[in-house]
């Protein structure tokens, strides 16, 4: 879903300002939210999400504020109603961490460009 403005607000370059999109959800457990930013404001504004994707968890209650930066040369305004990102909601599985020795694979510690891709 498209994330809109509720305020008027003028980045300015290289300042990140957390816009207010008036919205807040209640997520239940083992559900997230991702918040991403918008490619047309990037492409044509560089406008950006200094964070993304940006994460709520189940837990969060607050207003969602989108986080941006301008990355262009000259301030850029805001305007309410302005689609300033997208919010993808989706299943996540929780994992409960084990310590112990990794098992062997043909890979190894390679990092980078080791699998021959």
């Amino acid at each position: 879903m498209d994330l809109t403005s509720v305020e008027e607000v003028t980045l300015e370059p290289g300042v990140p300002r957390a816009v207010a999109t008036g919205l807040t959800i209640e997520l239940p457990p083992g559900w997230e939210a991702q918040v991403r930013p918008r490619s047309g404001l990037a492409l044509k504004h560089a406008i950006a999400m200094p964070n993304a994707p940006g994460t709520i968890d189940p837990g969060y209650r607050g207003e969602l504020r989108v986080p941006l930066i301008n990355l262009g040369r000259e301030a850029y305004t805001i305007h309410a109603g302005d689609r300033v990102a997208q919010m993808v909601v989706a299943r996540y599985e929780a994992v409960e961490w084990v310590e112990e020795q990794p098992a062997e694979s043909q890979r190894g510690a390679g990092g980078f460009g080791s699998s021959g891709r």
